[in-house]
């Protein structure tokens, strides 16, 4: 691969994975060591992790504002040391009789926007070290709830297993939002603790399942998605005259114009290569990232 193809590649990893793992893989597949990923998945979850090569790298931290969408299982009934299955079990407490209803019922206390206190394994940065390094030494660690975004929070099924229940639901969300932690709340809320047993994305932004692949399907075809065609899928979009695409070639901000939209935006040539996200500011549209 050269450097000319820069571009995604989205991956559909697989359970047990991290996504440095897959990030390594990667390197070794594509030939070159500028490859990154937009958001990490946790081990124990699959599906699509949005990988950036060469160029695509830079792109990478503007995709991951992009919202995400995710199809989970939540046991209800016991409550772990991480949140999921991964982790020790610390309670159990009986949920015979949590019934579907008092599950929907809950919901909407988290839809919209709201706080949210992630996960004491997650990798969050306490003093420099991540919170899970931290927990796993035997500190306790008590983060601070963040704002984040859940746009839908729906139950597709509920299954009672003796003294446990095991809620299939499906989360549109924020980046930043953790699964995980609502899975908790959700278990601590109906007094009988939860944690996540099962963790699917099917979506970063416009990236979704139907176009990810395997890392197997990958050694033997390596699927690039240019980085022309990433622009346009990603953020709003603007064409330039090619006076005006001379200028953002050296990074100058654009008078008299208007993109249309709020954001950073994708700029083109006349030719339709993309060249740089831009963002309006007043009447003077100014580079946020230049890609020639």
């Amino acid at each position: 691969m050269t450097d000319q193809q820069s571009g995604l590649v989205i991956v559909d990893k697989p359970a047990g994975w991290t996504s440095h793992d897959v990030v390594g893989r990667m390197r070794r597949l594509a030939g070159t060591k500028k490859v990154g990923h937009a958001g990490t998945l946790d081990p124990m979850a699959t599906g699509v992790l949005v990988l950036g090569i060469n160029r695509a790298t830079r792109l990478l931290g503007h995709l991951t504002m992009a919202d995400k969408e995710y199809v989970g299982t939540i046991r209800l009934g016991q409550s772990t040391v991480t949140d999921d299955a991964e982790g020790e079990v610390t309670s159990s407490t009986s949920a015979a009789h949590v019934d579907e209803a008092a599950v929907r019922a809950i919901l909407p206390a988290y839809t919209g926007r709201i706080m949210q206190v992630p996960s004491s394994v997650s990798a969050i940065k306490v003093d420099g070290v991540r919170s899970y390094a931290k927990v796993r030494s035997g500190e306790e660690v008590e983060l601070k709830a963040r704002p984040v975004e859940v746009s839908t929070f729906e139950v597709d099924e509920v299954r009672h297993e003796g003294d446990v229940v095991d809620v299939d639901v499906r989360v549109v969300c924020s980046s930043g939002t953790y699964i995980r932690a609502l899975a908790r709340d959700l278990g601590a809320d109906l007094g009988v603790g939860g944690h996540l047993t099962m963790l699917r994305r099917t979506r970063v932004g416009s990236f979704g399942l139907s176009i990810a692949r395997t890392l197997e399907q990958l050694e033997s075809e390596l699927i690039v998605v240019g980085l022309d065609d990433v622009a346009r899928a990603s953020f709003a979009s603007y064409d330039l005259a090619e006076r005006e695409a001379a200028d953002v070639r050296f990074g100058r901000a654009l008078t008299g114009i208007q993109l249309g939209a709020p954001g950073p935006v994708a700029v083109f040539d006349p030719a339709g290569e993309f060249l740089a996200l831009y963002e309006q500011r007043g009447g003077v549209a100014k580079p946020v990232a230049v890609f020639v």
